[in-house]
């Protein structure tokens, strides 16, 4: 074989090498970027939801005077109330991205589909509540301060 022709088999063979692991570099730098970029996303969803909840418990004591004893109450109110049911896509809606909305998937995480955990304390004055992410340390509100009332963990 003649030396040309080694040279030019060596060529493309490392030719190709290149590309393989100029492949792997890219692939390597992108995957990570783009899970953590999809973790993020998951995380605003959940505290966008968690918001939304939040603006329903408050409306729901403005029309109450007091705060719900359970969740599903909060649910079956909304339900219920003529004014959310007309425009509630368009109040809470931001949050269902790729799933229709509902009243019932609201109370929902998004990320695993469990019920938001609620918790009220209706022993002080004012009622004051929890509302708690199962998947994360998210949160909004307190059960002993109610300086917190209504506050989110994340700002």
């Amino acid at each position: 074989m003649e030396i040309e022709k080694k040279n030019n088999i060596i060529s493309v063979v490392l030719f190709v090498v290149i590309i393989a692991l100029a492949y792997m570099l890219y692939d390597a730098i992108t995957t990570p970027y783009k899970a953590e970029m999809a973790r993020k996303a998951m995380i605003e969803r959940v505290r966008l939801r968690m918001t939304h909840v939040r603006d329903a418990l408050i409306y729901y004591r403005n029309k109450n005077d007091k705060f719900p004893k359970e969740i599903d109450s909060l649910v079956a109110f909304l339900n219920r109330d003529s004014v959310i049911t007309a425009n509630g896509d368009s109040l809470f809606g931001l949050s269902f991205v790729k799933e229709p909305f509902s009243f019932e998937k609201l109370v929902m995480s998004p990320k695993s589909n469990q019920k938001f955990e609620y918790t009220l304390n209706d022993t002080i004055r004012p009622n004051i509540y929890l509302l708690r992410d199962a998947d994360t340390d998210d949160k909004i509100g307190s059960l002993e301060k109610t300086t917190l009332l209504n506050a989110p963990s994340w700002q």
